[in-house]
């Protein structure tokens, strides 16, 4: 959008008073998208050596990255910083003015400082002379190439000077957009170089949908004790024991043959039909009532789909096998519920 078509959305709120029609709003809305859009394109027409520059320090960095900045070019820079650790790399956020107090002790040497600043003045311009002094390289991002903190910097990386989406023209809006957005590029590029795998990235996430997205069959079958498996050749009545051994409640047993191959599964819903049908069964093998030839997942396999498969087949509890057929653990439905995996669509 047209920077005269911003400031006519904005004009058309302030003279529509407290009230603005819908139309108004939508307008307003757009305006600001438009202008952020306007500064992340002016920002990527600006990549160009410093860039790689940096992205090579980064790559290369023996230490830790340290993000520093002020006011909201920090908070860009937390968020910057959190997504550095949650892609494998070592990472940390550091206030200028807490620095300068004290906080330069968790600074090393082989440390590479990122500093976040529009004007490259504040606090900055006395902090990173003293982090140069210790060793770091520093890339700066900043809208004043020739400012005070860019005489220190390393790579200085220009974040434009596109009018700020505020209708003031004062908040950091469109500043803050272009600057989010290079401090993506930088960190999605040292990922890529890094060749992160999705195994890599889902464990550090574990605790969030990402992590249960990309979690393996291995880690939540159940194993040991808490997996009751008995051969097939056992009484009903042995099976039924063994399932009222294991530690943790389970619903139901895995049967397997001499070389502990997967060659049957029999539950506490089969146990409970016998039940109500009076059969006087305890003697009886097992191999006699289990579902033969079970569905099961290979332990290397997603959880998710291993929940889709149970989905399908309502059932509770999935055999999990290696690659020769071989018993391994079981997945049981109330492992899924407990991590959250239940409200993960198919």
């Amino acid at each position: 959008m047209p920077q005269t078509s911003m400031k006519q959305s904005q004009r058309d709120a302030r003279n529509a008073g407290i009230n603005p029609s819908d139309d108004v709003l939508l307008g307003c809305g757009k305006a600001v998208l438009a202008a952020e859009s306007e500064a992340i394109v002016d920002a990527l027409s600006r990549l160009g050596d410093a860039f790689v520059g940096a992205v090579r320090a980064l790559v290369n960095c023996r230490g830790r990255v340290c993000v520093t900045g002020v006011g909201k070019a920090g908070l860009i820079g937390a968020k910057i910083q959190a997504t550095l650790a949650s892609t494998g790399t070592l990472s940390y956020s550091l206030h200028p003015v807490e620095a300068l107090h004290g906080d330069l002790g968790m600074v090393h040497g082989d440390d590479v400082v990122m500093a976040l600043s529009k004007s490259g003045g504040s606090e900055l311009v006395r902090l990173l002379p003293i982090l140069k002094k210790m060793g770091c390289k520093i890339i700066l991002l900043t809208a004043r190439v020739e400012s005070p903190a860019a005489a220190h910097a390393d790579f200085v990386l220009d974040i434009g000077s596109t009018e700020e989406a505020c209708p003031l023209r004062l908040a950091p809006s469109s500043s803050a957009a272009a600057m989010l957005a290079i401090g993506d590029a930088l960190t999605l590029t040292v990922m890529q170089c890094k060749a992160v795998q999705p195994e890599q990235y889902a464990s550090y996430h574990p605790g969030g949908a990402l992590g249960r997205f990309l979690m393996k069959n291995e880690q939540i079958m159940r194993t040991g004790a808490d997996c009751p498996c008995v051969h097939e050749k056992v009484t009903l009545g042995q099976c039924y024991q063994a399932i009222l051994d294991a530690p943790h409640r389970a619903g139901a047993a895995a049967v397997v043959d001499d070389s502990h191959k997967l060659v049957g599964i029999i539950t506490h819903g089969d146990f409970f039909r016998m039940f109500k049908n009076h059969e006087q069964a305890a003697d009886r093998p097992v191999c006699d009532v289990m579902t033969k030839d079970p569905k099961r997942i290979s332990q290397q396999g997603k959880v998710v789909d291993a929940l889709a498969l149970m989905r399908q087949y309502a059932i509770d509890e999935l055999p999990v096998v290696d690659d020769d057929h071989t018993l391994v653990g079981l997945i049981d439905i109330q492992d899924l519920v407990a991590k959250g995996f239940l409200g993960i669509t198919e």
